[in-house]
């Protein structure tokens, strides 16, 4: 039996992670190999750490692994016990979410070209870990990571590009090129396709766009208390739809009728989105389209929650209930298994 590396417990806290926050996503990848499975919780997991930098700045606890947030509390009373990149935004001799970006980016980028990362943070070390070894191991374009962290600077304040509001679908399609095509154009080398990468691009950029606009319809009240709207302003509009209604509505914790059909609409506009991007699926290895048409299935499935509960999303989170989730990767499982090829010889 061989000893774990350091390596793969970087590997085993990405996937940690992902079992955590991504139930949807983790359920996907059981349907993976296990050499693609953990390259995606690597993704992930990077994905996640600098999301709750962007979200939970002022909170160590959200970007530390559980284990060590009673240490990280420690440390925000003790500046300097474990690194200037354990100090957050909000203390007096910290660094802003901002600053903290900037440092995430420049540890990954010596991490990939050096093989050396500058932190004493377990957990960061192996999340940036992981993902340089994934990034290297499956030649994924850098371009797309620093895209990737680039769209996180537009949910900063602070950064020069910040942007708390968005006034058309156009300028939303700015900001989700890199919170959400990037990280459909990371998975594609690491997914594999029968096609030269660059055609498979835009279904597999469109598909995570879909996702990235569910999880907008989903998550109406909590960007809210965040002092976020990124459904698009012209869109509300036409329904009589305003910040002050849907802050009425958050405060309310019901949806009024005029954001009931504006939700309506946006809804069918994220379908559009997903018909647009699925057929991309049969472009990528068949060993692993069952893993991705299970989580495109589940995740366009929150969209009919959303639908089931009245469009109260002010009210309760929509989620897709455990035994649908099971059912659906069961026989996602069973496909894989029927259909199980050879190594494709076209495979990319």
């Amino acid at each position: 039996m061989s000893v774990p590396t350091a390596l793969d417990d970087a590997y085993a806290t990405c996937r940690r992670i992902a079992a955590e926050h991504g139930r949807t996503y983790f359920l996907a990848t059981a349907l993976l190999s296990p050499e693609r499975r953990r390259a995606v919780h690597a993704l992930y997991a990077f994905a996640r750490m600098v999301d709750d930098i962007v979200d939970h700045a002022d909170d160590p606890a959200w970007i530390l692994d559980p284990a060590d947030r009673p240490r990280a509390l420690l440390s925000s009373v003790a500046p300097g016990a474990h690194g200037p990149d354990r100090r957050l935004a909000h203390d007096s001799d910290g660094i802003s979410p901002a600053q903290h970006l900037d440092l995430v980016e420049k540890q990954l980028r010596l991490a990939i070209e050096q093989g050396d990362l500058d932190t004493a943070d377990l957990r960061r070390r192996q999340i940036i870990t992981a993902t340089a070894d994934t990034i290297a191991r499956y030649g994924i374009a850098h371009d797309h990571i620093w895209t990737f962290l680039d769209a996180m600077r537009m949910d900063v304040p602070g950064a020069t590009v910040h942007r708390r509001r968005y006034a058309s679908m156009a300028e939303l399609a700015e900001y989700m090129r890199g919170s959400a095509a990037a990280i459909g154009l990371q998975l594609l080398p690491v997914l594999g396709t029968v096609v030269p990468v660059a055609d498979a691009e835009p279904a597999a950029a469109a598909l995570g766009e879909a996702f990235q606009v569910t999880n907008f319809l989903r998550d109406v009240a909590e960007d809210l208390d965040r002092d976020r709207i990124y459904l698009p302003t012209d869109e509300l509009a036409a329904f009589g739809v305003d910040e002050g209604r849907l802050n009425a509505c958050r405060a309310a914790g019901r949806t009024d009728q005029p954001t009931r059909r504006a939700l309506a609409h946006l809804i069918a506009v994220n379908r559009d989105i997903y018909r647009r991007a699925v057929p991309g699926i049969d472009l990528l290895a068949p060993r692993v389209r069952p893993a991705i048409r299970t989580a495109a299935v589940l995740y366009a499935e929150i969209l009919d929650q959303i639908e089931a509960a009245d469009y109260q999303v002010f009210a309760t989170r929509a989620t897709v209930p455990n035994h649908r989730r099971i059912l659906v990767a069961a026989k996602g499982f069973a496909t894989q298994r029927r259909d199980r090829p050879g190594l494709d010889s076209r495979e990319r």
